[in-house]
């Protein structure tokens, strides 16, 4: 179990918190905003009224000692930019935070930040991978053009090997594992047979997995 702070309770920043809880660690709520705080005071570890651009106030609250600290502050372009300036000045060291315009990104780049979030637009990639490859329930960026992808077994491809369906990418695309209900089957073998209702896990590069979706859909 980790302990983390979320600083702005907005549609973001309580969506996180109360997902970091439901995964079992400790969340430190903050904002300025009597509202939110209220509103998941009975939620949190920790709900806490706080002016975030004031150091004291987060020096008091000790969440130097936190693993991470998300600032999820709104539009406020300066309360974000200063609240990252006090955490630093506190000693924090995992600091994620949310961007909201290419400004915004290029200062927190140049204070270091641990990791800059644009939710909307990871979001709107996201819808916009599912409506182009509607078989993929998952995926995930690895870096240099390669990503792993969770692909649903849809009725058409029940009784397939998976070396049939891959038979055009084979030698370029890694079957990480096979979910089968409540088990995980690694390592797979080339002539495993699928059923309906299981999930195939891809690793391969974006090039070679958008030419065989035709095949998995």
């Amino acid at each position: 179990m980790a302990q983390f702070a979320v600083i702005g309770l907005g549609r973001f920043g309580s969506a996180a918190s109360l997902e970091l809880m439901r995964l079992g660690h400790q969340v430190i709520g903050i904002d300025s905003n009597s509202k939110f705080i209220n509103r998941l005071a009975d939620q949190l570890s920790h709900a806490v009224i706080a002016d975030a651009t004031d150091e004291l106030a987060l020096q008091e609250l000790d969440i130097a000692g936190c693993d991470a600290v998300l600032v999820a502050i709104g539009e406020n372009l300066e309360a974000s930019i200063l609240c990252v300036l006090n955490l630093k000045n506190i000693g924090v060291n995992q600091i994620w935070v949310k961007a909201t315009s290419k400004a915004h990104h290029m200062i927190l780049s140049r204070l270091g930040v641990s990791r800059i979030i644009h939710p909307e637009e990871e979001m709107g990639v996201k819808v916009a991978q599912a409506l182009n490859y509607p078989m993929v329930s998952q995926y995930m960026a690895l870096g240099n053009n390669q990503y792993l992808v969770e692909i649903d077994v849809s009725p058409r491809l029940e009784g397939h090997r998976i070396d049939e369906l891959l038979a055009d990418g084979a030698a370029f695309v890694k079957v990480v594992l096979v979910k089968r209900r409540d088990k995980l089957l690694s390592p797979v073998a080339t002539d495993f047979v699928l059923e309906r209702h299981d999930s195939l896990i891809l690793a391969g590069s974006l090039e070679i997995l958008k030419s065989l979706a035709p095949k998995l859909s």
